[in-house]
Parts: structure tokens; sequence; C-alpha cells
């Protein structure tokens, strides 16, 4: 049995991890923590195989240098990271010789909409992308769209031609991220997490959209997780790289 203790318990993510546990033939709930818990105590007392942390972007660095000093490896699907934290992370995972799985999005589909999309970046001049999101998201863009503009910025191996026009109302056209893809992320009520990149070229346009409609859609991957990380030295970013 793997025992996983899970950081941001009270969440919505959080409970959904423990009900996942709770299912799992392989995983037992070892710990349940939350925002203003001493964590580096709770570790200590519970011993556990595998931390997952569901908490909030302010505290996520520092919980996971909590969490791999304590020589345990991580599953993290909190966002908000710095490239200068991620480097700290993947030299501490090295110094402690653990693993860590630092991932934008859990949820399969939204893995592979990442894969579609840097491939047809390749064949696409301009694209954008637009994610949706419950309005108690704490950050925006998500780091689900970060990631994406990343990897297919990648995929191209240049920027998107630059933008043309000007702004009437300031910010109108939303933010840009790698390679020069344009970023608007929405915030409203009754939504769960959705993001759609749109592409186009002469004639011609693609549009490609992934939709979380429950939670639950997220537990596979953090189960995929929990079980590699174990197996690991050194730090994931994607999931994708897992399957």
């Amino acid at each position: 049995m793997i025992r996983v203790a899970v950081n941001g318990a009270d969440g919505r993510m959080g409970r959904a991890v423990l009900a996942a546990l709770e299912a799992a033939e392989d995983m037992e709930p070892a710990g349940a923590f939350d925002v203003g818990d001493d964590l580096a105590e709770r570790l200590a007392s519970t011993h556990p195989d595998v931390v997952v942390d569901f908490t909030v972007p302010a505290c996520a660095a520092e919980n996971l240098r909590t969490i791999l000093g304590a020589g345990l490896p991580a599953v993290v699907g909190t966002t908000g990271f710095t490239a200068e934290d991620l480097a700290s992370a993947e030299a501490l995972c090295r110094e402690r010789g653990v693993g860590a799985v630092v991932a934008p999005n859990f949820a399969i589909g939204a893995v592979l909409l990442m894969r579609f999309a840097a491939e047809a970046a390749r064949h696409f001049d301009r694209s954008e992308i637009i994610e949706l999101h419950h309005d108690g998201k704490l950050d925006a863009p998500s780091g689900t769209a970060l990631r994406t503009a990343e990897v297919m910025a990648e995929a191209r191996g240049g920027d998107d031609e630059p933008r043309l026009g000007e702004e009437s109302l300031s910010g109108v056209r939303g933010g840009v991220g790698a390679g020069g893809i344009g970023i608007h992320s929405l915030r409203l009520p009754g939504l769960v997490a959705h993001q759609e990149v749109v592409l186009g070229g002469p004639g011609q346009t693609l549009r490609l959209r992934h939709d979380t409609l429950d939670r639950t859609c997220f537990m596979p991957g953090v189960l995929l997780a929990v079980r590699r990380v174990t197996g690991l030295t050194g730090l994931v970013r994607d999931l994708g790289d897992l399957l």
C-alpha cells in the first residue's frame, strides 16, 4: 500500500483526492492537512510515502520545499510556480534523491489537448488560447494555459506572427504567453475548468477544446502520478511525460 498524505485536504480538489485514495486498492490516506497546519511537523508525525499538494499559489513553492526537504516524493497540482521555483525544486529533488510531479493539469484530456496543440502549432502562423475557470480560482492565466503556450512555442521553434491593430479598450486583446501566443482568461460561476486553443491560417481555422465537467476527471492522473513518482529522481512538469 502506498501511504499518501494530502495537503489542502479541506479544498474541493483535496476532498476529491481523499475520496480517490479511499477507493484505490493500492493506496490509503496517511494524513489530511490544510493551510495553517505546520506541514513539516505533520509530515514527521504521519510518515507518508508520497505527499499530494492542492493548496494555493501563495504557499505552493514553500510547501514543495518542505516536502522535498523531508525527503518525500511530491505530486503537486497547485499552480503559480515561477521558473526560479521550479529550478530550485529540481535541484532539491536531485540533492535529496526524490521525485516530484508538478503538473498544471491532471486531466488526461487536457494533457492530450496540449499534445495536439503542439502538433498543430507547427502548421499555423497564429494561435490564441482561451481558458475558462470557476470564479474561485486565484491565479490567471491558468498554469495549463501558460504551459500550453510553452509547448506550442517549443514545437514551432519560433514565435507567432505579431499581433496587428490597436486596442481601443486596454487589455481587450488579452495577455501574451510564450511564443507570442495570446491568452485570455474568463472567471465565472458555473464553470469548472475549460480550455480552447484556436489556430488560424489562410482560409481556415482549427479549434481544440477540453471541458472539465467534474473534478473526478483529475483523479486518474493524480493516482498515476502517485504510483510513478516514487520511482523518479528529479522534477516532472507534465503528466504527459508519465503516460
